[in-house]
């Protein structure tokens, strides 16, 4: 059994070798994939893209990006296809073949098909000179000298490095169609990251209650508001306008410093020029804006009325922290 510092170590080579690979491949960037990244963007169709084994899983990863990233893709297993799914391939989309070797007898069979149909392929392959590297439109060269794997045999730097150029392809045509964080939102709208992407303030404070007294009002009054409202705060408003906030941490250092609250009032105890967000901003920047200021809670404004508050807690219900 091996110790500890052995497993480490192997691990640091394993990784060590696959950076060193995934590096070199910079230098095998040719016009090919310039041209194949322009051909994919100016197509009309979609990009199929299609392998066996391996290369088939690091081909349904490309795929999955190039969807989230504005790309149209689908993919299509190197074997399943010469039994019938070749009918996935439309006229005018574009055929990605991933193998390392190029020679496998599935892509053989594979390719002369696509051509026959017209279609352009495009190949990721270790092996420029192999039958799918010589028999492609576009040659995107990913060799590895070797695997991470010991005995050179259990695919690893090689489906890494096929991933990167999967990757490289994506961040490029994502670059080219001017793919925003607003476009993003539009393919993630699930889970935290969909909701930092699409969540503004006004979806926050629909539910919420909207504590406000003014700067006259005696503090039994303020503290049965912010109870009232349970949102651990209340806004200070006069002639419309918001002129301070008054918080539970406010409420606890008053009844510290103050034996007789009786004659106090919310101008007495509130904090001036509180922190607002408008009300169409997105619900990430209220986040933001607490964490930088260190506070939990915020006001909502359009324009410059009062309009609700968002709390800390509304923001962990959504999964956005």
């Amino acid at each position: 059994m091996k110790n500890k510092s052995t497993i480490i170590e192997t691990a640091k080579q394993t990784i060590k070798a696959e950076s060193k690979a995934i590096a070199n491949l910079i230098n095998f960037l040719t016009e090919d994939f310039e041209n194949a990244v322009n051909f994919i963007q100016e197509s009309k169709g979609r990009v199929i893209i299609t392998g066996i084994g391996k290369s088939a899983i690091i081909a349904q990863k490309i795929v999955a990006t190039f969807n989230s990233t504005g790309t149209p893709a689908i993919f299509m297993h190197a074997a399943d296809a010469i039994h019938g799914d070749l009918g996935t391939i439309q006229k005018n989309d574009v055929v990605i073949c991933i193998s390392k070797s190029g020679n496998t007898p599935e892509i053989k069979v594979l390719v002369p098909l696509i051509k026959n149909y017209g279609n352009k392929i495009i190949a990721i392959t270790g092996n420029i000179s192999s039958y799918l590297g010589t028999n492609s439109d576009f040659v995107l060269n990913s060799f590895v000298e070797k695997e991470a794997c010991p005995n050179n045999l259990a695919p690893t730097t090689s489906t890494t490095a096929q991933l990167v150029i999967g990757d490289a392809l994506a961040v490029c045509l994502l670059e080219l169609n001017n793919f925003s964080s607003k476009d993003f939102a539009k393919y993630h709208p699930g889970g935290a990251l969909g909701k930092k992407l699409y969540l503004r303030v006004h979806d926050l404070i629909d539910k919420n209650e909207l504590p406000q007294v003014q700067p006259s009002t005696p503090i039994k009054d303020v503290i049965i508001e912010i109870s009232k409202k349970r949102l651990g705060t209340t806004a200070v408003i006069e002639n419309n306008k918001i002129v301070g906030i008054i918080t539970d941490g406010d409420l606890r250092r008053m009844l510290k410093d103050n034996t007789d609250i009786s004659k106090l009032t919310a101008c007495d105890i509130m904090s001036k020029s509180p922190k607002t967000i408008q009300v169409d901003a997105m619900a990430i920047e209220a986040l933001e804006t607490m964490e930088s200021n260190n506070i939990t809670q915020i006001l909502v404004v359009d324009d410059l009325k009062y309009v609700g508050v968002v709390h800390l807690h509304d923001l962990l219900k959504e999964g956005i922290f």
